[in-house]
C-alpha cells in the first residue's frame, strides 16, 4: 500500500531559535520565533496559516502560538504522541492534513527549554503514583532502578553487545562523527569542539555500558516547518523540498523504551515497519540515499536502525561505520549538523530541518550530489521516519 500523499506535498519553509542551555525566555516565545521564523524563510503571510501539528509532549497551544502570530484561523490542529518518535510524525501528520485539504499551509513546531527548566534525563523516581497505565508501567520497574532514560538503552546496549560483537567503541564512533560535524557548524552547542574516540572512552560511565559521550545533550531552543502541497509550494520563496514518504510505526509488543519481552530486543521492528513503508512509497532503497539524518539520542541505537534500512545485515553495523564510513566523503555521512549529541536535542525536529538542507544544498556539512535524504525519529518508543527528495 503506498500513501496518496507521498511526492504530493513539500516543506516550503523551516524556521529555529539559537540552540541554548538557557534561552532566558518561555517556551511559548521559542515556538512562535521558530513559527515566525518558518514563515519568513518561505516568504507566506501568517494569515494564510490554517493548520498546526505539534507533539502531545509540547507545553505551547496551538491557539495561544496562532495568537501571537496574527494567524486568524484554524482549520486543522493535531498532535503526535510519543515524545521523540513524534518527529518525522509530526511532517506525516501535515502532510496528510494539506494533501486532504483540511488546511491549506500546515505550521509545525517544537520548543522547549529541555535544560534549563524541565530535564527529561533526570528520571521518573519523582512521579507521583497514580492508576494511568504509564504510571503503573513505571511501578514495575522503577523499584528495580530503571529509572531513566539511559538506564533503559542500557539493557538494549547490553544485549546487542552480547548478540553480535559490538563494542563501547562502535559505539563510540557516533560519537566521534557527529562531534566531528557538529564542529563545523556554527550553530551547533559543540562547535568547534570535536571529540577523539579515546575521549569517549575516558568519559565517565552513566549507566554501563553507556559512557557520558553516548548520551544526547539537554537544549533550550525551537524548531518549526511550514508543510504545503508540492504545488502552492512552487509559488513561494525556497525551492521545495519534496516529502517523498513519511511513515509511523509501532511494533509487536510495542513499550515505551522499555519492550524488553519481545523475542530478541536487539531489532526495531517499529523502524523497519517504517523503512517498509518508505520504500514502497518511493521506490527507493538503501542505495538511493545519500545522506541520514539518525535520531541519536543514544549511541547505541544508531547501530539497528542502519540495519533495519537494510544500509547493511542485522549485527553487521559495527562494520559498516569503520574507517569513516558515517562521516563526510564516507559512503553514508550521517548526522551532517552533529546530530542531537553534537548540534542540539530538540526532540529531532533539528534533525528533519538539517534534512531539508541538504536537499536544498544549503547545510554547513553539504554531502554531495544529494537526491534523496533519511531521518528518522525517536527509537525505544512507537516512531516514525521520512524521506526528503529533490523536486523535479
Amino acid at each position: 500500500m503506498t500513501m496518496s500523499f507521498a511526492g504530493q506535498t513539500a516543506v516550503a519553509g523551516i524556521g529555529a531559535t539559537e540552540f541554548s542551555k538557557d534561552s532566558g525566555r518561555s517556551t511559548l516565545r521559542l515556538a512562535v520565533e521558530a513559527c515566525d521564523l518558518a514563515l519568513q524563510d518561505a516568504g507566506l503571510d501568517p494569515r494564510l496559516v490554517d493548520g498546526m501539528v505539534t507533539f502531545t509532549v509540547d507545553e505551547n497551544h496551538e491557539i495561544d502560538v496562532a495568537r501571537s502570530l496574527g494567524i486568524p484561523e484554524l482549520s486543522h490542529f493535531s498532535r503526535i504522541h510519543h515524545s521523540g518518535g513524534a518527529a518525522c510524525g509530526t511532517i506525516h501528520q501535515a502532510a496528510m492534513a494539506v494533501h486532504s485539504g483540511a488546511c491549506n499551509y500546515c505550521l509545525v513546531y517544537r520548543a522547549f527549554n529541555e535544560r534549563s527548566e524541565t530535564r527529561f534525563g533526570t528520571g521518573v523516581q519523582n512521579r507521583a503514583p497514580a492508576p494511568t497505565p504509564m504510571e503503573v508501567d513505571f511501578g514495575w520497574s522503577s523499584p528495580f532502578g530503571l529509572l531513566t532514560p539511559a538506564s533503559w538503552v542500557a539493557m538494549f546496549a547490553q544485549r546487542y553487545m552480547h548478540e553480535y560483537g559490538a563494542t563501547s567503541e562502535d559505539f563510540g564512533r557516533i560519537a566521534v562523527a557527529d562531534r566531528k560535524h557538529a564542529a563545523n557548524n556554527p550553530k551547533a552547542f559543540f562547535y568547534e569542539k570535536p571529540i577523539t574516540l579515546e575521549d569517549h572512552q575516558q568519559s565517565r560511565f552513566i549507566v554501563k555500558p553507556l559512557h557520558l559521550l553516548d548520551c544526547c545533550q539537554e537544549s533550550d531552543g525551537g524548531q518549526a516547518f511550514l508543510v504545503t502541497t508540492l504545488e502552492r509550494a512552487r509559488d513561494l520563496n525556497q525551492d521545495p523540498v519534496v516529502i517523498a514518504s513519511a511513515a509511523q510505526g509501532s511494533g509487536p509488543d510495542q513499550q515505551m523504551m522499555k519492550s524488553y519481552y519481545r523475542d530478541e530486543i536487539t531489532s526495531i521492528p517499529e523502524m523497519e515497519l517504517c523503512a517498509r513503508q518508505l520504500w514502497a512509497d518511493t521506490g527507493l532503497s538503501a542505495k538511493d540515499i545519500q545522506t541520514a539524518v539518525f535520531y541519536d539520542h543514544f549511541t547505541p541505537l544508531v547501530l539497528p536502525q542502519l540495519e533495519e534500512f537494510g544500509f547493511c545485515e542485522r549485527g553487521e553495523a559495527k562494520d559498516f561505520i569503520q574507517h569513516g564510513n558515517i562521516e563526510m566523503g564516507g559512503g553514508l555521512p550521517i548526522n551532517p549538523n552533529g546530530g542531537q549529541l553534537g548540534e542540539a536535542y530538540i526532540h529531532g525536529m533539528n534533525g528533519i530541518a538539517e534534512g531539508v538542507r541538504q536537499v536544498r544544498g544549503s547545510s554547513v556539512n553539504p554531502v554531495p550530489d544529494v537526491e534523496n535524504v533519511l531521518v528518522t525519529a525517536g527509537t525505544a518508543v512507537p516512531t516514525s521516519a521520512l524521506i526528503f527528495s529533490k523536486a523535479a
